[in-house]
């Protein structure tokens, strides 16, 4: 949880994050993102969720090496695969007709199809392409070494948002509702992309809305 005083976030890198993972982010001064970890699967490091005509939909980024230990800077994406092409598709079909989309989206149609090589890379370039668009100003570092028990004066959230931990247990983020494209049912859990493209200008005071006290 958040330390007393503290101005810095250690967190784990996620693939175009949640809402709920901007949420954490905005609340510190300085966001220490953890690159030296081992790469652990089933998680947002290589996963998002946008929603669809048809419900949630999960975008995953294959990997090189996924099945053994890989240091998570070193892990590289497997572009064998046709994900990219899939993922493109999927958004274009998903926000198509959201209120923003032609305004946004050609920012991340450039930071998809530069094909990094590695998923902290790619990963890095859409947090920072969504902290700019929020308007949120932070400074972003990775860490040096992997530290199981980190300066005392940080917060430690890495792991905290994870697929598998049931979303009622969540004790920092209370979402804030806005329209989506589908569905009468707001849905929390999905990526900041959502949101951005839903709601484009509005979207900061989203994300300050959602935000319980640490």
């Amino acid at each position: 949880m958040k330390s007393s005083e503290s101005d810095t976030l250690l967190i784990d890198l996620h693939y175009l994050p949640g809402i709920e993972y901007i949420v954490n982010i905005r609340q510190f001064d300085c966001i220490i993102l953890e690159v030296n970890e081992y790469f652990v699967k089933q998680t947002f490091r290589n996963r998002c969720y946008i929603l669809g005509a048809n419900g949630i939909l999960p975008l995953y980024v294959p990997v090189l090496g996924g099945r053994r230990k890989v240091i998570m800077k070193d892990l590289q994406i497997d572009h064998d695969q046709k994900w990219l092409n899939n993922h493109w598709r999927a958004i274009q079909s998903a926000y198509g007709k959201a209120p923003f989309y032609e305004f946004y989206i050609d920012y991340f149609e450039k930071a998809f199809h530069t094909r990094e090589k590695y998923l902290v890379d790619l990963n890095f370039k859409l947090l920072t392409l969504c902290l700019d668009l929020l308007g949120l100003k932070k400074k972003v570092v990775f860490t040096e070494k992997y530290e199981k028990c980190p300066d005392s004066s940080w917060s430690d959230f890495r792991s905290l948002i994870h697929p598998k931990t049931a979303f009622a247990n969540r004790t920092f983020y209370q979402p804030s509702p806005y329209p989506q494209l589908f569905g009468k049912d707001f849905v929390p859990a999905l990526s900041i992309l959502d949101l951005l493209l839903c709601e484009g200008p509005n979207s900061n005071t989203i994300v300050s809305n959602s935000t319980l006290a640490l």
